[in-house]
């Protein structure tokens, strides 16, 4: 009953969490665009805020990371350095693409302008891990990202954030970035079943232990 218990408080924690992650996305998006000189503050002070950018694509470095859904569908996040206009650079995760159903390792054809560009987004920590067998892993295709091999492996230097691409020209990529809130229901609904196995189970106790064996008795 305990753990049941637990167990559905944990679930409400989490839904609560998501829709305080959602808020303050809201929130820190009404305040004033940042510019690459704020790229060095602390991330806590700078997550989710707005940023604009200007620098080149580093093309060569263009990572896709498998296993990613958009809409619910199974593709790739791409995810491409910027060097900045003024000097150094960061990770840009610039959209989704889905995946070949016939060879996953065929990857699709995704547009990287040439020249100086103009990029819109909001700062996130890096791209989200996912459980993976082989530990870190290179090439083009790749499970996780972890930035700091990943710097070591290009050879440029990166802050420990990312830029998550709002809007863009027409290169192929999807931004319907999934927002935290969007699945706060199955929490709650999580949150019910084991509230209710945990009635089910207070409920055969008083039965069984207690008000059985009086009937029992008093027959």
């Amino acid at each position: 009953m305990a753990l049941t218990a637990r167990l559905g408080v944990w679930q409400l924690d989490r839904a609560a969490q998501k829709v305080a992650l959602e808020q303050a996305i809201e929130q820190r998006a009404t305040l004033y665009v940042l510019g690459a000189a704020d790229l060095g503050t602390r991330l806590d002070d700078i997550v989710h805020r707005r940023v604009a950018l200007r620098g080149r694509w580093i093309e060569r470095a263009t990572v896709y990371l498998d296993n990613r859904q958009m809409n619910g569908r199974p593709g790739f996040f791409v995810v491409t350095p910027l060097a900045l206009a003024g000097g150094g650079a960061v990770v840009v995760q610039r959209g989704w693409v889905p995946r070949d159903v016939n060879d996953r390792t065929r990857l699709p054809a995704v547009a990287t302008p040439p020249g100086e560009v103009e990029l819109a987004g909001r700062i996130a920590p890096p791209p989200a891990r996912l459980y993976e067998f082989d530990g870190a892993a290179s090439g083009t295709i790749r499970q996780n990202l972890d930035l700091g091999a990943y710097a070591a492996e290009i050879g440029v230097q990166l802050p420990p954030l990312s830029v998550v691409q709002d809007a863009g020209p027409e290169d192929g990529l999807a931004r319907q970035w999934p927002r935290p809130a969007v699945d706060v229901h199955k929490h709650y609904g999580y949150a019910f079943q084991w509230f209710a196995l945990c009635a089910l189970m207070a409920g055969l106790y008083v039965w069984f232990q207690l008000l059985r064996p009086r009937f029992r008795r008093s027959a």
